[in-house]
């Protein structure tokens, strides 16, 4: 269990980052969370590559646990943050067990094709529950009741939708952005464990 130590706390620090910056919003179409929370699946296919998708499990499970108590303990229990818990929480639990299913069934193909299309389809998943849950209902925000429903041209430039709308199709397109670019980062961590592995 001591292995996969490494892979549980960093699901944590993301879970908890990811929980507090994605109440901070960049811009008018983009939250802060956007940034951290795709390392997640990341790490998730580090450990389903490395160890297997039980480990995998295992690191998503403890990651959860430790990241929403975290979360909670550090923000509080009111309404906006509970909602955002509970949507987090929905939202990582079923995306990070979508991924490792269809990580493992991909994983006997080239190296990048199991990571690329279940961080897609993970994140396409964890977009649709986290937001719905979290931002679709009015939310106070700075004293301003609703601010999730305010009407904003989507991605600042496209038809008029709501905000929480315009938030999320900002929030998967980063994380698909990411998706691609931590493919470097997965190959090169991925064969540093394996072959520290062999040499144990």
């Amino acid at each position: 269990m001591t292995r996969y130590l490494p892979g549980i706390l960093a699901m944590a620090i993301i879970v908890v980052a990811s929980n507090i910056l994605v109440q901070f919003v960049l811009g008018d179409w983009l939250t802060w969370g956007a940034f951290t929370y795709p390392f997640a699946f990341l790490v998730t296919e580090v450990m389903n590559r490395v160890y297997g998708p039980a480990a995998a499990r295992r690191v998503v499970f403890a990651g959860f646990v430790v990241g929403v108590l975290s979360s909670v303990v550090a923000a509080g229990l009111d309404k906006t943050t509970l909602r955002i818990a509970i949507g987090s929480g929905s939202a990582f639990l079923v995306a990070q067990l979508v991924d490792i299913i269809v990580f493992n069934r991909l994983r006997h193909k080239s190296w990048w094709v199991a990571p690329l299309t279940s961080s897609s389809i993970g994140s396409v998943v964890d977009t649709t529950i986290f937001f719905s849950i979290a931002f679709s209902a009015s939310l106070p925000a700075d004293g301003n009741t609703g601010w999730a429903n305010e009407a904003v041209p989507l991605l600042g430039q496209g038809p008029v939708t709501a905000l929480w709308v315009s938030l999320a199709t900002a929030d998967w397109l980063v994380k698909m952005s990411l998706a691609i670019l931590t493919l470097v980062p997965f190959r090169l961590i991925v064969r540093n464990l394996l072959s520290r592995n062999q040499e144990i």
